[in-house]
């Protein structure tokens, strides 16, 4: 082995450790802004190892490429706020799998279009082109939706189950075909365009509600992509990468689809966007209560035990900041505050986590769904703000519900539910939502940024 070589290895050896240690450390809050910077600096280390290689003939487009993905990272990551997060991260996933289905195709022509390519290789870049085109465009679907220049409701028509699968099953044997006979030009790029409008037909059907899931799926997709491009051109690091990438993805998919209550053949195929059926119950005649910031504001001051539940909704008004202050008075009048995370609360898995760690809420604080649900029948008060399908619970006691059996935060087991939101608009799932007529339950109608300003005034004045 050469020096050159050895130095390329030792490089690709050391940022895969990293990443696997940035990884572990994001599954602990307190350590999470490690384990990026760990991540990055084993990108930077891989990045140097490969500029050396000795196949590099010249690097100015390479130096072109680094000044451009600077320039478009950097605002990316410096100005997109916290609440266009689930976006971001959505058309970085396009980013990353448009490189991995451009190097396959490159790849590919470089060898004679098929020509010098084995059987071996022809499964790797098969492999890599197919799931990084599907994601190129599910990605950007989901970029739409959630960025609503798509509409977020799921879009179908009639056939849309067997044109998808007619889809993904005919880019299927041209995958097979290929494995057969590499040197297929025809076949290839056909593969490839049909995977590409595979990938817009899986993400057009899904609401809203199942972004979380998506995103998590993508993130998969890309990094199964990814590791095929290390088979298909011999690098070690992306492999490892990928594998990283794409299992963890895989995994959270599994978590999400879980606390949605999807099935694992859900997971697997992308089938989230079969319109519900409406809820047998209604809640015609029922009535809410409305109160005021100054008696919300009575009830938090003199509470014990205050569980917040944050949800899409304190996104939006980028209301963090007022709710750490006012968690900051109800402990200072020696009342404790807690803070209830479902797992596919706002629009991307560890939404609120992100937006209250942002806020600087103790770590500690932050209590999975799991952990905290027996606390609600203690708390004084549930104070909801932005939350909906999460907390609604109907997903327990009604079967005819769309969430039917979907796990949910125990809000309406506490003394008093306090929710703020802006209107009776449903959420996602587009239901209403039992616990709003609950009779332990009042509603502070407003944006939650205002609301939360004037409960900090007044609990200031309490």
């Amino acid at each position: 082995m050469s020096p050159r070589t050895l130095v390329i290895e030792a490089a690709y050896v050391l940022s895969s450790i990293l990443f696997i240690l940035g990884l572990r450390s994001l599954t602990v809050p307190d350590r999470a802004r490690r384990g990026m910077q760990l991540a990055a600096l084993g990108m930077l280390v891989a990045i140097v190892g490969t500029l050396v290689n000795r196949e590099i003939v010249r690097y100015d487009w390479i130096l072109a490429g680094l000044a451009l993905g600077a320039a478009i990272g950097y605002p990316l990551g410096v100005y997109v706020p916290m609440t266009a997060m689930p976006q971001r991260i959505a058309i970085s996933h396009m980013f990353g799998a448009v490189a991995a289905t451009l190097v396959g195709l490159a790849e590919y022509y470089a060898l004679g279009q098929g020509a010098e390519v084995s059987r071996i290789q022809m499964a790797a870049l098969g492999f890599e082109v197919l799931f990084g085109a599907l994601t190129i465009t599910g990605s950007f679907m989901a970029f739409g939706k959630l960025q609503e220049i798509l509409p977020s409701r799921p879009v179908t028509f009639p056939g849309q189950n067997v044109v998808s699968l007619g889809l993904f099953a005919a880019a299927v044997a041209l995958f097979a075909w290929l494995l057969l006979e590499p040197a297929n030009p025809r076949a290839f790029y056909a593969m490839v365009a049909l995977s590409l409008l595979f990938g817009a037909s899986l993400v057009l059907p899904i609401g809203g509600a199942d972004m979380p899931v998506v995103i998590s799926l993508l993130n998969s997709y890309a990094g199964l992509a990814s590791s095929a491009t290390g088979f298909a051109i011999g690098n070690n690091v992306l492999i490892i990468a990928g594998a990283l990438d794409g299992a963890s993805g895989f995994i959270l998919s599994i978590i999400m689809s879980r606390a949605m209550n999807r099935s694992f053949t859900n997971v697997l195929f992308g089938a989230f966007g079969t319109p519900s059926k409406a809820s047998a119950r209604t809640t015609q005649g029922l009535t809410v209560h409305a109160i005021t910031p100054e008696d919300a504001a009575i009830q938090l001051a003199f509470a014990r035990l205050v569980i917040v539940v944050p949800g899409y909704g304190m996104a939006v008004a980028q209301a963090q900041h007022q709710v750490r202050e006012l968690a900051t008075l109800i402990e200072r009048n020696g009342g404790t505050v807690l803070y209830a995370i479902h797992p596919v609360a706002g629009r991307m898995p560890g939404h609120m986590n992100v937006l209250l760690a942002e806020a600087d809420v103790p770590y500690d604080k932050l209590k999975e769904m799991d952990e905290i649900n027996d606390e609600f029948k203690n708390a004084d008060v549930a104070l909801v703000i932005g939350a909906n399908d999460v907390v609604n619970p109907a997903a327990r006691s009604d079967k005819s519900s769309p969430i039917y059996g979907m796990p949910i935060l125990n809000v309406d087991q506490a003394k008093q539910v306090i929710v703020l939101k802006r209107s009776m608009n449903p959420g996602f799932a587009g239901i209403e939502n039992e616990l709003f007529y609950g009779p332990n339950t009042a509603m502070l109608f407003g944006d939650a940024k205002a609301s939360l300003s004037k409960l900090v005034q007044e609990v200031k004045g309490s």
